[in-house]
Formats: C-alpha cells, structure tokens, sequence
C-alpha cells in the first residue's frame, strides 16, 4: 500500500496550474489515491480533484501540494499547522524559494514519496498575540510597518519582560529562520538556517542609533510596544495585513516549533537555493 492514499491541492489565485494537476491526478488514479481541493479553487479549473471545505482538506490528506510561489507555499504551511502533514512545494512562478521543485519534476517527486525517498523538514512557526487577545501565526514573518503619511514606526522591544531597545525605522520586523531570506534579508538581515529554532528582530531603514539584528531564542518571549511617538502602524502577517497599531498597543511574539513539515527530496540544499536564488556571488578579491 502507498504512504500516500489521499492528496490536497492548495492553489495559486491566478497562475495557471492546469499542468501540474493534471499530472498529479493522472499519477494518482493509476494508484487509488484520491485528490482534494478546495472548493473555490478546484472549482474554476476543469479537473477531478473532489471539492471539500478547508477543515477537510487539513484532515483528510495524507499531502499537501502547493501550486504557486512562495505565496501559496506560506499559505498552505498556515492551513496545515500544527499537524504533521507533509507539503510539496512546486513552484509556478520565478523565485519559488520555498519551493522544492519545479512541474517537470512533479512525476519523478511523487515518485519518490511514495517510495519513502524523501525527508520531511521541520518548520518553525512564530504566533503574535495581538491587543485584543486575538493570535496569528506566521511562518516567514509578522511585521510592523509604517503607514506613508503617518510617521515612523516607533517600537520598544523587550525580552522576557526586560526592556531592550527602543526602534525608530520604516517597520520592525520578526522573521523565523525560513524568513530570513525575505523581509529581513532586504532590510540587511542575516541569512539564518532554516534548521535554527530561533527568531530574528530587524528594524527596517532604522533612523535611530541602534540599528542591529537581534537573534532570539526560540524559547523566550518577544514583546513589540507601540510608543506614544509612532505613527499608525500596520501589522503584516506574512505579507499581508492582518490588523492596524496605534500608539499604546502592544503585541507578544512566541515561537512555534515544527508548526509545519516540508518535504526535501535531497536534489538541492538550502545554501545552494539560497546562493541561486539571492544571487550570492563568491567574496571581492583583496589585493595584499
């Protein structure tokens, strides 16, 4: 009997992924196993994926297949989270860095996973507690970002409880290891390991004297105040908005360990995604 009996297909909006399901479905009917999706995204492409609702998809399949681009790829991990369901990323678009494959690979991957050659990779999430009591969760990462017009994001930071540092940027950002290679890599934050449980704190375009990363522990507790100075802020979760800070609001940021698993079938490793993908080129030549 196959590891895999039934299949979720979690869709771009917009890309076309007609391909890449009908390749999946092909594979699965010579097998048994049966494909879901859900219902408004299976619904306008022709294909004989069964429609279920979102609870039904998360725990009927045995895999998820993200169609899309990183995007798509976060999403899922956020559908999925907390169950050790495994996804498949494949990648539609241009930089698909969470990605693991591209659609000409699809057969040779489902392949691979039924024969149990591939590794599930854990992935670390982060869970904002907002002023209202209310939680998200982020796997790349929670931003909070100025609003054009409003004035800087003014943030004090503390950890554990004890005051740290006090921000005054463009937008202060908390990205997981996976997130290093987004937000905080374009606001000069370190490439982290996707394999390191442990968050990142980094102001964008920082206009105070402090302008530094802080890498954090993912056992302690990060806490994110509005100051009386700051403008209206906008708190993105994983590039989205999710909710609108004003002076005085504050948020507590935890972490989340192996919230999602991701599959590796070994064709490339992640500092080699990372050097192709970020175009990391070798060191300048010093002459001595």
């Amino acid at each position: 009997m196959s590891v895999v009996e039934t299949v979720g297909l979690v869709l771009h909006p917009r890309r076309d992924s007609k391909e890449a399901i009908d390749t999946i479905v092909e594979w699965a009917s010579s097998r048994g196993v049966t494909v879901y999706g859900l219902t408004d995204e299976v619904g306008r492409i022709h294909c004989s994926a069964v429609p279920v609702d979102t609870q039904q998809l998360v725990e009927r399949c045995d895999l998820l297949v993200s169609l899309g681009g990183d995007g798509t790829m976060l999403r899922t991990m956020r559908l999925i989270a907390g169950r050790p369901t495994p996804i498949l990323g494949v990648n539609l678009g241009k930089l698909g860095f969470l990605a693991e494959i591209d659609v000409d690979e699809l057969t040779s991957a489902l392949q691979a996973i039924e024969d149990y050659h591939y590794m599930a990779e854990p992935r670390m999430a982060i869970r904002a507690t907002l002023p209202g009591g209310e939680t998200v969760t982020a796997f790349n990462d929670v931003a909070m970002v100025r609003i054009p017009g409003c004035g800087l994001a003014a943030v004090a930071v503390s950890v554990e409880d004890h005051p740290f540092v006090r921000y005054a940027a463009d937008a202060v950002i908390v990205a997981t290891s996976t997130g290093s290679t987004a937000y905080s890599f374009s606001a000069g934050g370190p490439i982290v390991s996707p394999m390191v449980e442990g968050f990142l704190v980094v102001p964008s375009a920082a206009h105070s004297a402090f302008n530094r990363a802080l890498m954090l522990s993912a056992d302690e507790k990060l806490t994110l105040e509005v100051l009386p100075t700051s403008g209206q802020l906008a708190l993105e979760v994983d590039g989205a908005i999710g909710t609108h800070l004003t002076a005085g609001d504050r948020i507590t940021v935890t972490a989340v360990r192996a919230a999602a698993w991701v599959v590796r079938l070994g064709g490339s490793s992640f500092y080699e995604r990372a050097r192709r993908k970020l175009r990391v080129n070798g060191s300048a030549e010093i002459d001595l």
